[in-house]
């Protein structure tokens, strides 16, 4: 893998290439999930590698080369979104304070991973994007901010309001009154 991103550096395009085409379903998929159009994800997805590839210097190996081009294609469907005047956030963090971590947050069995992604799906933005980057993309509130460009704070709440959010959604099709 290293000499495959050596031989990218020095700009051969064949190694680019075996790169992109190692990498570019799973980044798709990422893509995906923020930007629901197959087209605009592609997009999204070939502007990244374009990035990376201009970046690739800047890769130290500190994490893998998957979770680097990841948080690369990430930026540029929140860029995107961003582009379409969404506005992500917008918070008082005086008044919101801290929102302790629940622990105890789980999904009742029988909802299946599919229920769970569409009921993220139709949280309020402000929820939606800080929810699917902590829960299924993984990353931390101290990465969450840097991406969204907000505090560590108004990522823990926003967090913690999207799970009791999702927990209620969760609950009315676990009942049979949602969807």
């Amino acid at each position: 893998m290293q000499q495959l991103i050596a031989d990218c550096h020095a700009n051969d395009r064949k190694a680019q290439l075996k790169l992109y085409n190692r990498y570019c379903e799973g980044m798709f998929i990422v893509a995906k999930r923020f930007l629901k159009d197959p087209f605009e994800a592609e997009d999204a997805m070939q502007e990244a590698f374009i990035k990376a590839f201009l970046k690739l210097h800047q890769y130290n190996g500190d994490v893998t080369f998957g979770a680097w081009l990841k948080r690369i294609v990430i930026n540029k469907c929140i860029d995107k979104l961003k582009s379409r005047k969404l506005e992500l956030v917008a918070l008082n963090e005086h008044v919101l304070g801290t929102a302790d971590e629940d622990e105890n947050w789980q999904i009742d069995d029988g909802i299946g991973i599919e229920q769970v992604k569409k009921a993220i799906e139709d949280l309020p933005e402000k929820y939606k994007y800080p929810l699917m980057l902590y829960l299924i993309e993984g990353y931390d509130h101290e990465e969450i901010a840097e991406i969204l460009n907000i505090t560590q704070v108004a990522s823990r709440t926003l967090v913690h309001r999207g799970k009791k959010k999702l927990q209620e959604e969760l609950k009315t099709i676990k009942n049979g009154t949602g969807h």
